[in-house]
């Protein structure tokens, strides 16, 4: 067993937060940022634009998280609406970052003129990595937890401050087998980014690969069933790979034509 006995709260600053969650979130957004900047500079596209992209891709990413959090957790929000934009205390939908940092990047990127297939696979590797750097920050605020146990694997929380659903309960970390699978992602895709794969398929890779763990390891969770039986970032989870597929299709597609002409 493993206990923790932290606050969430790093360092108050007046009436302004700093929790460990907001810390490891600042630091993947970082290490993303910066990978994908040292991705597209390999691949011979312009960094500056990439990063007024990129600052769109973060800030529609954390709407998203946001936004799919509270909408999956309605009935408290809409009981305390002061609580909605407290972020700090937890509480962002991974897959809404990927669905709003793709649109709002991807945006950015076409309204930029970037090759927008190029684009996103110098993202992949960067995105992936953050995401586990940030489900880190979980560890503190006990945070997307599975269900207890009784066993001699789990995480046992002791501080008032935790979101854990009861303090001295070993539960499953789940984030912790989450940002396992992110890393396990990202190994992958490093390997193989400089091999002759046509654009646009390392992020439909990514988001395919992301999606099915996620899928798998919801199971763990116990989290507002939607349809089906399923919870929802299962349904998101498949709705991701879904798009992952059409977009595939889309660079099939187009390199085809390129080849063609």
């Amino acid at each position: 067993m493993i206990t923790i006995d932290v606050d969430p709260v790093l360092v108050h600053l007046g009436p302004v937060m700093l929790s460990w969650y907001s810390l490891a979130v600042a630091l993947g957004l970082f290490v993303g940022v910066w990978l994908t900047l040292v991705e597209a500079r390999r691949k011979g596209i312009p960094t500056e634009p990439i990063f007024d992209s990129a600052l769109w891709a973060v800030g529609g990413g954390l709407v998203g998280a946001r936004l799919l959090h509270v909408i999956d957790r309605w009935d408290f929000y809409s009981a305390n609406p002061t609580l909605i934009p407290a972020v700090q205390n937890g509480g962002l939908a991974i897959l809404g970052a990927i669905i709003g940092g793709a649109l709002a990047g991807g945006i950015a990127a076409w309204r930029l003129g970037l090759p927008i297939r190029r684009v996103f696979d110098a993202a992949a590797p960067g995105v992936v990595l953050g995401q586990a750097i940030g489900r880190l920050g979980c560890l503190i605020t006990g945070d997307a937890l599975g269900p207890a146990t009784d066993g001699s694997w789990g995480i046992v929380y002791q501080n008032s401050g935790a979101m854990a659903p009861r303090l001295g309960v070993a539960y499953q970390p789940t984030f912790l087998y989450e940002a396992g699978w992110d890393l396990a992602v990202f190994a992958l895709l490093w390997a193989i980014r400089r091999r002759d794969i046509p654009s646009g398929y390392l992020f439909a890779l990514y988001a395919a690969l992301y999606a099915a763990g996620k899928f798998g390891l919801t199971f763990l969770r116990a989290e507002a069933v939607w349809f089906w039986g399923l919870q929802e970032p299962q349904i998101l989870a498949l709705a991701v790979i879904a798009a992952a597929a059409a977009w595939s299709l889309w660079n099939h597609r187009q390199n085809a034509g390129a080849s063609a002409a």
